[in-house]
């Protein structure tokens, strides 16, 4: 019964991390000739509140002081407003919802000109009972364009302590599942003692009760 529970309880956890919304960095070096993903994720505060939202990415060049406007999506879709950035971006954020929560764009064929910061700006619509509410919120991504991947110290550091999550979650899932077996083992042992020390006093209150009765024929 206790590993059922604790099996249940795995099972919801990971199902309720599934569904969960983490705001997580955009990556902020792209190879030129290749695709990148320009990462924007806003996650609401409460995820039960009716939302919708609209995006709007922007872009700096370097040595440009002003932002241009260059995509926005809608309920009606993408529209890309910058003519450098015609046919070379795509929508990659959340599908099939209005309540955007990740406004990430793919940039086809990155060329150098694409390096500088992009900033994307959520404008969120938060429907309650009696009243709605309109916030703002923006991201900024600082790319660099490259001629061939690099690999940070960041990067590596990453990876490494993902696979140390991942082994240090087997290890604890290991010692959990031996520990619930020799629970459940201790618990069957002592119910069987149970069960056998209540059937060895039946039997001897029933033998007592029979000598008692042959007693009292003669």
């Amino acid at each position: 019964m206790y590993a059922l529970l604790i099996a249940s309880l795995l099972s919801t956890t990971v199902s309720l991390c599934h569904g969960a919304c983490s705001e997580v960095d955009s990556d902020t070096e792209a190879v030129a000739g290749k695709g990148f993903k320009l990462g924007c994720i806003s996650c609401k505060m409460r995820p039960e509140v009716e939302a919708s939202a609209t995006v709007d990415w922007y872009f700096k060049a370097k040595g440009e002081a002003d932002y241009a406007h260059i995509y926005n999506y809608d309920e009606e879709g993408q529209h890309v407003v910058d003519e450098r950035f015609e046919d070379r971006v795509d929508w990659n954020g959340s599908k099939r919802s209005q309540d955007i929560q990740d406004a990430s764009i793919y940039l086809f064929n990155v060329t150098f000109n694409d390096s500088g910061t992009y900033r994307c700006f959520f404008h969120r619509l938060l429907t309650y009972e009696f009243y709605e509410y309109q916030t703002d919120v923006s991201k900024v991504v600082h790319l660099t364009v490259v001629a061939k991947a690099t690999r940070g110290t960041a990067s590596i550091v990453s990876e490494v302590m993902m696979y140390v999550s991942i082994i240090g979650l087997q290890a604890w899932l290991y010692i959990e599942m031996v520990y619930c077996f020799r629970k459940i083992s201790a618990a069957g042992e002592e119910a069987l003692r149970e069960s056998a020390n209540a059937e060895y006093l039946a039997i001897a209150s029933e033998s007592k009760d029979n000598c008692a009765g042959v007693q009292v024929a003669e």
